[in-house]
């Protein structure tokens, strides 16, 4: 059967074990969802069967139905991109690197070698690696890997050589080159720092871009992602997006914050908030960067890092120019979504936004702080106050752990990933995974939130376990609260009459399964608006 034909019925699924969030707050549960034209028209029991005598009927076959999941935070062409590439996500020695490094060359003989997700916290010294590490495997060809957080970049000798980079070249405001004692560059670049090397790299050309999308699409909607927000696109994603969306060709809803630190930043906001009538494309926000990443210190801290004395991390931008970059978002009616880690970042940007509403207001427009990892205490309550949305992943707290407890002390770790602290005030959650900094899968997430766990169960009972969620409040993060926080929570996010059909099909019973189980869940179907996007093989 033709999907023209199913959608010009009522279509009905029946024999699941359904649950949806909904906007009054509540859980429900349901066994028979029908739709028609791409809408929820009905979620019901046995009886509801016989209201629909005509309706095509599929049978769930018992499984588990839940509403489309939400990631409130991913790269979209950096996954699609990581896809294609070097993928280094786990790689636990220098050695390691460097055997997947020669294949890929081998694999990719000409050009530039980019590559992703080296993390020196997993390796047996800790340490940060060098140009040198990188020479022993290929010394003929340029390589830049960009560490897991996306906040520095580790290159070797043919790189620096053809960027031009020596004992001389300053570090930009807001990065850091790592140096050896006697002053040389030791092939690590650190956020903005980053840009030296990367203004060099062959820019990628429409078709890449096109086939990242893609690959990033068939990727989520695997993972039962039928909504994403991608955090910081440039110029020519949003003619991309746009052109997609006008030939209905994007492969899921995509809700898009323009990068601030795009030279053609004021002409897309000059055109105005997009908006299309089926919901799929979603551009009215700016996505700001406060400063650095923890992983990379560059995280700004109000006190010393612990394990580096005299160190706080890095600002990327001072407070008047967040604020001046906040009333460009607001005078155009875009919301102002602000990439904030460290404590000092948040109560340097909770100001900003706190002085910018004073004198241009902007309140409503539902702005958010990404991330919101490392908060002082007395700034939580800041978040509701201000009607801040905090937008976090809560796979940083289960991955980041370890490394936390060594960057920082017990005192400074009061305020960290601290979901229940801000649901119990009132502030509403935007979960999502970060993707490719993290998985993508957002089971994962709703695993970490639940059990405050690493995925082979550390420690027990889950670190910091007063911040742990319960799974309702979990999903209602990954759906409906994550729909808020772009402006769509009367179209997406629960399985309501009237909002759009988006809904997964799981292997398993989310909320019946045991807590060990929940990063296990497999899709095996994604829907969206009534249409079956992805069917497990």
């Amino acid at each position: 059967m033709s999907v023209v034909q199913v959608q010009a019925k009522t279509t009905l699924i029946h024999n699941i074990k359904g649950y949806t969030p909904t906007n009054n707050q509540g859980l429900k549960t349901f066994s028979v969802l029908v739709f028609r034209e791409g809408k929820v028209v009905k979620i019901g029991n046995d009886e509801t069967l016989k209201q629909f005598p005509q309706a095509i009927r599929i049978d769930g076959k018992g499984k588990a139905l839940l509403p489309g999941l939400i990631d409130a935070h991913g790269h979209v062409i950096g996954l699609g991109n990581n896809l294609l590439r070097l993928d280094l996500r786990g790689s636990r020695s220098i050695d390691e690197v460097g055997s997947k490094l020669k294949d890929y060359a081998q694999k990719n003989p000409t050009g530039w070698l980019v590559g992703r997700g080296w993390d020196q916290t997993l390796w047996p010294d800790g340490k940060f690696p060098n140009a040198k590490h990188l020479d022993k495997f290929i010394s003929d060809r340029p390589v830049v890997l960009t560490r897991v957080d996306g906040h520095a970049i580790w290159v070797n000798t043919q790189a620096m050589q053809l960027a031009k980079i020596n004992a001389q070249t300053t570090s930009p405001s807001g990065g850091e080159i790592l140096r050896s004692y006697n002053g040389v560059p030791t092939g690590v670049f650190i956020d903005k720092a980053e840009s030296l090397i990367n203004k060099y790299i062959p820019e990628t050309n429409r078709a890449q871009k096109e086939r990242a999308l893609k690959s990033a699409g068939e990727h989520l909607l695997s993972l039962g992602i039928t909504s994403t927000h991608d955090a910081g696109i440039d110029h020519d994603t949003w003619q991309l997006y746009q052109q997609h969306a006008k030939r209905q060709m994007l492969p899921l809803r995509i809700y898009a914050m323009l990068g601030a630190n795009d030279d053609k930043l004021e002409a897309m906001l000059e055109h105005g908030i997009i908006k299309d009538t089926q919901d799929f494309l979603s551009i009215r926000s700016v996505k700001i960067y406060a400063d650095g990443a923890l992983g990379s210190r560059g995280a700004a801290l109000l006190e010393d890092y612990h394990d580096r004395k005299g160190h706080q991390g890095l600002m990327l931008e001072t407070q008047p120019h967040l604020e001046s970059l906040l009333v460009l978002s607001f005078k155009h009616g875009f919301s102002a979504h602000t990439h904030a880690i460290g404590d000092k970042a948040n109560r340097i940007v909770l100001d900003a936004y706190e002085n910018t509403f004073k004198t241009v207001g902007g309140k409503l427009l539902r702005n958010r702080i990404e991330h919101a990892q490392i908060i002082h205490p007395e700034d939580i309550p800041r978040f509701k106050s201000l009607a801040i949305i905090p937008s976090m992943q809560p796979v940083h707290a289960t991955s980041d752990m370890t490394m936390a407890q060594q960057r920082l002390d017990d005192t400074q770790l009061q305020g960290a990933y601290a979901w229940q602290a801000f649901l119990k005030q009132g502030s509403k959650l935007a979960f999502g995974s970060d993707y490719p900094v993290e998985l993508a899968n957002p089971f994962h997430g709703l695993y970490a939130a639940t059990t405050r766990m690493s995925r082979d169960e550390k420690p027990k009972g889950g670190w910091r376990s007063a911040e742990k969620l319960d799974r309702t409040q979990a999903l209602r993060a990954f759906t409906l609260d994550a729909a808020y926080s772009e402006f769509r929570e009367y179209k997406t996010g629960s399985l309501e009459q009237g909002k759009w059909a988006d809904f997964i099909l799981i292997d398993r019973d989310y909320f019946t399964v045991p807590h060990t189980e929940l990063d296990d869940i497999k899709v095996e179907q994604t829907w969206i608006a009534g249409d079956l996007k992805y069917q497990k093989p």
